[in-house]
C-alpha cells in the first residue's frame, strides 16, 4: 500500500477544499495564456498515454488535445470534483491520489504533465521522482511554475513562504535542486513565462533504456 506523504500537512489539505470554490476565479485568467504555451510540447499526431499530476480543478483539461488518453490526479476531492465537468470531451480517468507517492507502477505514461504543484507540495524532489518513475524511457515531463534561481536571495519570498508553504504554496523552490534527485531527467527547454521569470516552462525528457 502506498503511503500518503501529503496527509503530513493536514493544514495544506484543508485550505485546499476551502479554496476550491474560488480557486478558478483566482488563478485561471492569469495563468490561461502560460498553460496553453506549456501544453503546446504536447503532440497532436500521435495517440499517447499522459498523466496530468496535481490536476487541481482541471483548468489544463479544455486545453489538451483530444486524441490522447488522460489520467487526471489530484489529493484534494473537492478539486478533483470540479475538475470532472472539463473534462468531458477528453478520454480521461479521474483518480484520486498523492503527487508524491503515485497509484502507479513504473513507466506507465509517455507524457507527465506538472503544472503549478510541484511547488506547492512539501517534498518537490519527491515529486518530480515519482513523475519520473512512473513515465516510460524516452518519455516527456511538461513543467509549469514558479522556481527561485540558483543562489537567488529573495528575501521577501523567502519570508511569506513560511507562512505559505503550510496552507497554499512554496515560495522558496529552486529548480536546479529539485532535478538533482532525478539524474535520469535532462533539460530540452527552459523558458520564462511570468512574473520577470518567477513563473517557468520546462520540459524534461526521461533517458531511454540502452
Amino acid at each position: 500500500m502506498h503511503k500518503l506523504p501529503y496527509r503530513q500537512n493536514p493544514l495544506l489539505r484543508m485550505s485546499y477544499s476551502l479554496i476550491a470554490p474560488i480557486y478558478d476565479a483566482v488563478i485561471e485568467r492569469p495563468m490561461r495564456a502560460a498553460r496553453r504555451q506549456s501544453l503546446g510540447a504536447l503532440p497532436t499526431d500521435f495517440h499517447m498515454r499522459v498523466l496530468v499530476s496535481g490536476a487541481g480543478t482541471g483548468l489544463d483539461l479544455p486545453l489538451l488535445p483530444t486524441l490522447h488518453h488522460y489520467t487526471a490526479l489530484d489529493f484534494n476531492p473537492a478539486m478533483l470534483a470540479r475538475a470532472r465537468s472539463r473534462g468531458e470531451n477528453l478520454q480521461v480517468e479521474f483518480v484520486l491520489g498523492d503527487s508524491m507517492a503515485l497509484p502507479f507502477a513504473d513507466a506507465q505514461f509517455d507524457y507527465v504533465v506538472l503544472h503549478l504543484i510541484i511547488a506547492v507540495i512539501p517534498e518537490p524532489q519527491r515529486g518530480l521522482s515519482e513523475a519520473a518513475r512512473v513515465l516510460k524511457p524516452g518519455g516527456t515531463i511538461i513543467l509549469f511554475d514558479k522556481f527561485l534561481q540558483a543562489q537567488q536571495r529573495a528575501p521577501l519570498r523567502r519570508l511569506f513562504n513560511i507562512f505559505t508553504r503550510r496552507f497554499a504554496t512554496r515560495m522558496d523552490v529552486v529548480f536546479e535542486e529539485v532535478l538533482c534527485a532525478s539524474p535520469e531527467l535532462e533539460v530540452v527547454s527552459d523558458v520564462p513565462m511570468l512574473a520577470g521569470g518567477w513563473f517557468r516552462g520546462i520540459v524534461l525528457r526521461k533517458a531511454s533504456e540502452v
